[in-house]
């Protein structure tokens, strides 16, 4: 009798994480916008600290480019990061 029959486990597939082009940046803003392919996010810094001055510069520094399946599962990640956070420091006020 052959092994056809038993249902084949798949094997975890091993992920390693390649680092060496990283860049890290601070980002206190963030701007989204779509179309049908894809989903672009900017990030930047609002560095204005004057409250009463009548127009602001954001100094953009990256545009992530991704398909609407990557966003979904990155908003669905995110999600999850912060309902943690927000159970271990207490909830965020947005």
């Amino acid at each position: 009798m052959e092994n056809n029959d038993k249902p084949q486990i798949p094997q975890q597939m091993k992920v390693r994480w390649d680092n060496t082009n990283m860049h890290s940046a601070y980002s206190n803003v963030c701007n989204v916008s779509g179309t049908r392919e894809e989903i672009v996010l900017f990030f930047g810094m609002n560095q204005a600290w004057d409250p009463a001055q009548q127009e602001m510069t954001i100094q953009l520094s990256n545009r992530i480019v991704m398909s609407p399946f990557v966003a979904k599962r990155l908003a669905a990640l995110l999600n999850n990061v912060i309902k943690d956070y927000e159970n271990k420091y207490g909830a965020l006020e947005a």
